[in-house]
């Protein structure tokens, strides 16, 4: 009962989103214990006929009235049962899609593709799929209750026997069905292991095709991934079918019972020893039935444990005040600053954390900020708390002197556009409201030299399968259509030809301040630095040097000039 309570439960939580989902779910259980005890009366109708204890045409006239009931109710259930299904599907999976978009992005980083992908996919479809059976798994549960119910009438002393019995062999299935859904459980953890291959296989085919050696040991690491997870599965569905083997033997030992031990200890009068052996053989295929859907239920308590842990941490996590729909972000912007801004993670095969900071920055409207410095400097980071999407962990972020908070962060972060080095590419041009988008779109598909590869209709771009470089510059025009007052481009211009890096430091740049944009680069193209007002250099989480352009010029050539001077005094 343990898996079905955890459905309900998970069901009746979630119901606030679904209409009419509790009403729907009150009929369809009342529909399938109406159709279990139809079932049973159905029998009693029988054996009273067999034995003649009430008229014939009354009975047949009782059967008639069942045989019509029973259908009925089974199809508005079934009907019922696959809107509430449908519904539900989409309700979680789109509540579960709202809770990790609202979560805290390093949180998600930590929490891994793969699980989040798992649960989307997998738990969800496991969950609503068991749903399906509760009809049939209450409608045979009203079957044995009502089915008991009769036999008590024909014959109490009788089913106090039989109860005895049967309360024996539910403790004794119910020993291994523990057991089974142990490995159910690890099943399930494996699973989300499993799937990281697969996403690995996906997203690094190339580097897989071009190293042997490579290629073979990851397929025989995900091999041995896949068969982990088959043989905790396969092992928990084993247990499954010899608890449901041992199940269906108890039956029968029961009904032996009955017939051959029972009469020794009390008179059991032959029509009442005949009666109930037709029940309990009429109960034999709806406690089989229900024996077969544990395994069902047992899978799908594993998945609601995994929907649940997933959604509870998110919803822990989840502090920030949504930006009410309608509430628009003013251009016009006077300063930026960071005060004492600290942030730190654990990087791999380091014993101890980074640290970013702290920071203490300002920035006003117009500037064009190169972010420069070694890898692991701690300039991407930088760039995610000035986008909002980092909170500090100590210090904070002030925009027109106001400080940034879990209140206001979204609105702050509606002042940027970004072009991550990790970007990804919508097919459509989501949440762009204009009336003139496609028009717009197409000028700056000929400014990006695009308009031969991409045609947009309808605010739909016609494809994303470009190159890389090209793929860069469709995600800078969704930048620029967002028409936003500060931008930030973390690499952008590292997978292009020299070409588009020109067009890029010398055309779009300077367009962009034109149009009184403040743009920040994240960049190791030191040929283009003059084209900054100023350059912010890190190292190792610090910023080293904060200078304008004509700073920074003059001390490259200090730097140059000692460096020439130092030559020619050793030769």
């Amino acid at each position: 009962m343990r898996p079905i309570i955890q459905l309900f439960s998970f069901l009746l939580r979630i119901s606030k989103d679904i209409p009419r989902s509790r009403a729907t779910l009150a009929f369809v259980t009342f529909a399938g214990i109406v159709s279990g005890v139809a079932s049973t009366a159905m029998i009693g109708v029988i054996t009273a006929s067999v034995a003649r204890q009430r008229p014939v045409e009354e009975l047949a006239w009782v059967f008639l009235a069942l045989v019509i009931l029973l259908p009925i109710f089974r199809f508005f259930s079934q009907v019922l049962l696959i809107n509430l299904n449908q519904r539900s599907l989409r309700t979680l999976r789109v509540r579960l899609v709202r809770r990790i978009l609202a979560a805290p992005l390093r949180h998600l980083e930590k929490t891994g593709p793969s699980r989040l992908l798992a649960t989307m996919t997998q738990d969800v479809g496991t969950v609503v799929e068991a749903l399906s059976g509760l009809p049939g798994l209450f409608m045979h549960l009203a079957i044995v209750v009502s089915a008991l119910t009769y036999l008590g009438m024909v014959s109490l002393p009788v089913l106090f026997y039989i109860t005895a019995f049967i309360v024996i062999g539910i403790v004794t299935y119910q020993l291994p069905i523990i057991k089974a859904m142990g490995y159910m459980q690890r099943s399930r953890q494996l699973f989300d292991n499993m799937t990281g291959y697969i996403r690995a296989a996906v997203e690094g085919t190339k580097e897989l095709k071009m190293h042997r050696n490579r290629r073979d040991a990851f397929i025989g690491a995900f091999d041995q991934s896949v068969e982990e997870f088959q043989q905790q599965g396969k092992t928990g569905s084993v247990i499954f079918v010899a608890a449901a083997s041992w199940g269906h033997v108890l039956f029968f030992v029961v009904i032996g019972l009955l017939v051959f031990v029972v009469p020794r200890f009390q008179p059991v009068p032959p029509d009442v020893l005949a009666q109930y052996t037709i029940i309990l053989f009429f109960m034999m295929t709806p406690l089989e039935m229900l024996m077969n859907t544990l395994p069902m239920l047992g899978r799908a308590a594993v998945a609601v444990k995994a929907v649940e842990d997933l959604g509870f941490t998110l919803d822990n996590q989840v502090k920030e005040r949504e930006l009410p729909s309608g509430e628009t972000v003013s251009p016009q912007w006077r300063s930026m600053e960071l005060a004492g801004v600290c942030h730190s993670y654990h990087r791999e095969n380091e014993e101890e954390s980074f640290q970013l900071g702290p920071i203490n920055l300002a920035f006003q409207p117009g500037e064009a900020v190169f972010l420069v410095g070694g890898n692991g400097s701690g300039k991407t980071t930088l760039a995610k708390l000035l986008l909002g999407l980092y909170a500090p962990e100590s210090g904070e972020i002030r925009l027109n002197g106001q400080a940034i908070t879990d209140e206001n962060r979204e609105w702050y972060r509606e002042h940027f556009s970004a072009v991550f080095v990790d970007f990804f590419i919508f097919e459509k041009l989501l949440g762009i409201e204009a009336s003139s988008l496609d028009d717009n779109a197409r000028k700056y598909l000929r400014q990006l030299h695009l308009e031969q590869k991409v045609q947009v209709k309808g605010g739909e771009l016609s494809t994303v399968e470009l190159s890389q470089g090209q793929r860069k510059r469709l995600a800078l025009l969704t930048a620029y259509l967002e028409d936003r007052p500060i931008y930030l481009f973390d690499e952008w211009a590292a997978d292009q030809d020299p070409f588009f890096k020109e067009i890029f430091y010398l055309e779009l740049l300077p367009e962009l301040k034109q149009r009184g944009k403040t743009v920040f680069v994240i960049s190791h193209d030191d040929r283009y630095y003059y084209v900054a007002d100023r350059i912010i250099k890190l190292d190792y989480g610090k910023v080293v040097s904060d200078r304008s352009m004509a700073d920074f010029l003059d001390s490259m050539t200090t730097e140059n000039g000692s460096l020439r001077q130092s030559g020619a005094a050793g030769i």
